[in-house]
């Protein structure tokens, strides 16, 4: 109980209280014409179910009451991993969706954060919904779009309401758009033209997935191993993300570089979900199933996005470095080019990262739409 009578914080527990907590965002975004609801199955079995995430992190839920209707979630994290790797007493937030009432986000937050401390944090950072290698960040600029697959939205008013909790912002986020036919420049061509003998760019090889994956794996565990944040991705974590690579994409919407046979560079393309889910307010059951996958397999959709990219470290300094980015980004445009795909988001980028912003903005590429993701001391 918070400080007034009519505001209660409770846990997330049952399927009630779960239900109220996946439904809430419906009815805070009724009037934003650029929210699209999320596939609820898919949220809940991410927050509720048996997400690889909980094989080494652990997440609570609460949803903030007033007057018998819920006025705002959150959840915390702590994961173990996260923790083990850069040695920190690491807490997190996420899944954050509030009313514009400073009384419930400072209600939510200090029943967050008092979990964090009782299990020994001594920081927050956040949003995470629920890992760095989920959805993560804060809308702080470009909500008059409405966001691709796997990136958030938010209402205008949520990071004033998250400094008022004491958080500062620790890092900034980017995402870009380019449009898959743009013109290569000279110096990338003669670059790619240079290494043509010992560089071999191919799709997935989807009657190997198994191995084809764990080289995805590696290669991505390698190229981010320095960025901001980092934590592996496990074997089960990545096996279930493979699930969803082999329904969603053609096996050329996954690009590999390779150096004598040796892996080097990734790029994976994920067709824009939430342009084909746009119009199913979150449901699957009748008939959005079968919308969602005629939509997606036949029909095509107009967008895609680029959620994991990565040059192996040894390069990552080199004239090749960019040369290798280069290479899988245009293997993949010319097929979806030659789908029908006339936007491509690339990101999230940190706006420290000035190599990989010079290679997207070399081609083409306009930053889109900008998060924030904060920290404070507990």
């Amino acid at each position: 109980m918070t400080g007034s009578a009519a505001l209660q914080v409770l846990p997330v527990t049952g399927r009630a209280a779960r239900r109220a907590f996946l439904a809430l965002p419906a009815r805070l975004y009724r009037d934003d014409p650029h929210w699209i609801a999320p596939l609820r199955v898919e949220e809940g079995q991410r927050v509720f179910g048996r997400n690889p995430l909980f094989e080494h992190a652990e997440a609570r839920a609460w949803l903030a009451w007033r007057g018998g209707r819920p006025v705002g979630r959150i959840t915390a994290q702590i994961d173990r991993l996260q923790q083990e790797v850069h040695r920190d007493r690491i807490g997190l937030f996420g899944m954050l969706e509030a009313e514009d009432d400073p009384e419930v986000f400072a209600a939510l937050f200090a029943v967050a954060e008092d979990w964090l401390k009782s299990a020994g944090c001594t920081r927050v950072w956040g949003p995470f919904n629920l890992s760095i290698n989920e959805e993560i960040g804060l809308l702080v600029d470009g909500f008059d779009s409405p966001p691709f697959v796997m990136m958030g939205h938010g209402r205008r008013y949520y990071p004033a309401r998250v400094l008022e909790q004491g958080y500062r912002r620790i890092q900034e986020l980017l995402t870009y758009t380019i449009v898959p036919d743009f013109v290569a420049p000279p110096v990338m061509t003669r670059l790619a033209e240079r290494v043509a003998g010992d560089v071999r760019i191919r799709p997935l090889r989807r009657r190997e997935l198994d191995a084809e994956l764990e080289i995805l794996r590696d290669l991505f565990n390698d190229a981010w191993a320095h960025n901001w944040g980092f934590v592996p991705f496990t074997r089960a974590e990545f096996r279930a993300l493979g699930k969803v690579l082999a329904a969603l994409l053609p096996d050329d919407q996954v690009q590999i570089a390779e150096i004598h046979g040796r892996p080097v560079a990734f790029i994976v393309v994920l067709p824009n979900v939430n342009e084909a889910a746009r119009d199913l307010g979150g449901r699957l059951l009748p008939w959005g199933w079968a919308k969602l996958l005629w939509r997606l397999k036949v029909r095509g959709v107009r967008s895609a996005r680029v959620p994991l990219m990565g040059v192996r470290r040894e390069y990552q300094q080199s004239r090749l470095g960019p040369t290798l980015a280069f290479l899988v980004i245009d293997a993949v445009r010319k097929r979806l080019g030659e789908r029908g795909v006339e936007t491509v988001e690339l990101g999230w980028i940190l706006e420290g990262n000035s190599g990989m912003r010079n290679i997207i903005e070399t081609i083409g590429g306009a930053v889109y739409k900008r998060y924030h993701v904060y920290q404070k001391e507990l």
